[in-house]
């Protein structure tokens, strides 16, 4: 197991970017299975970072490094997702109501906006902090493992 986490960064975030491909489309657009990736994401940076170093300031900078470095993929798959969407505001003649999302603020054109909102911003952030959550977990369980071995 430790060697897929002694192959190059590059590598690594290549496997990620494909992974979240691949989440984006099975939640048909919606982040949700890109937001629970971020757990193991997080897990497996950290596992990475305590192969190669143990100082902790190091630990810190490179693991939010990493944890937006992976938020940025997601961001840019939810704007191509979900950016062409954006153009409905401009044009005076849509009708917000057919668009298929939830009606969430009782109106249908503040709504649309909430949605996308939701999607292209607050889904990332959500993954960097299940990221980040993950990222803590796993320092403070591998080091209270490695103290008491």
């Amino acid at each position: 197991m430790n060697k897929l986490f002694k192959i190059k960064l590059g590598w690594l975030f290549l496997l990620f970017i494909l992974l979240d491909i691949l989440c984006t489309g099975a939640g048909m657009g919606v982040p949700i299975f890109c937001i629970t990736l971020g757990f193991l994401t997080g897990w497996g940076i950290m596992k990475i970072i305590l192969l190669r170093t143990n100082d902790l300031n190091e630990i810190f900078r490179k693991s939010i490094k990493y944890g937006l470095a992976t938020t940025l993929v997601t961001f840019v798959l939810m704007l191509i997702v979900w950016g062409i969407a954006i153009t409905v505001f401009f044009n005076n003649g849509n009708d917000f109501k057919n668009f298929g999302n939830p009606l969430i603020l009782f109106d249908p054109k503040l709504s649309f906006f909430g949605w996308l909102t939701l999607m292209i911003v607050i889904s990332p952030l959500l993954q960097l902090l299940t990221t980040v959550f993950s990222f803590y977990i796993s320092l403070f369980i591998i080091k209270k493992k490695n103290n008491t071995a």
